[in-house]
């Protein structure tokens, strides 16, 4: 399981045009699930996400999380971030999930997030999203 982290001031998601969720200042995470996934691997990422000090205090420019700082949380779907790129121009998605085991693992990823944050959105799993952020710093991180 992948997650692309971006510190956000906002961010967005919009499908056929219509926001269905947004979010203030906190992080945006994208989520990629592979076949090898489990649940306590969503649970142990959406942890990792939520304590990793990548928001400023007085002290330092990295020094708290977005649970210290009271941030919001907006997830997203992201099968792309399971592809392979190591041949040719097409990337290939074999190494994704199967999309109902992707979908039970992102929604898992979901409900630790909403467990620990105090406001959490999340895009559509499948929709084809148009997503906004203004990326803060810019700070961004890969976990997996």
């Amino acid at each position: 399981m992948h997650a692309l982290l971006q510190r956000v001031t906002e961010a967005a998601v919009s499908i056929d045009s219509e926001r269905v969720a947004a979010i203030g200042p906190g992080l945006l995470i994208f989520v990629g699930v592979f076949p090898e996934d489990t649940p306590a691997i969503a649970q142990r990422l959406a942890d990792r996400a939520l304590d990793l000090w990548i928001f400023p205090d007085s002290a330092k420019p990295m020094n708290r999380s977005v649970v210290d700082v009271g941030g919001e949380v907006l997830v997203v779907s992201q099968f792309t971030l399971a592809a392979d790129t190591t041949r040719g121009r097409r990337p290939s998605f074999d190494s994704a999930a199967p999309p109902e085991q992707a979908e039970r693992l992102y929604l898992d990823f979901v409900a630790r997030v909403r467990n620990r944050v105090g406001r959490v959105a999340t895009g559509r799993f499948g929709a084809d999203m148009k997503v906004s952020l203004v990326n803060d710093g810019p700070v961004t991180f890969l976990l997996n």
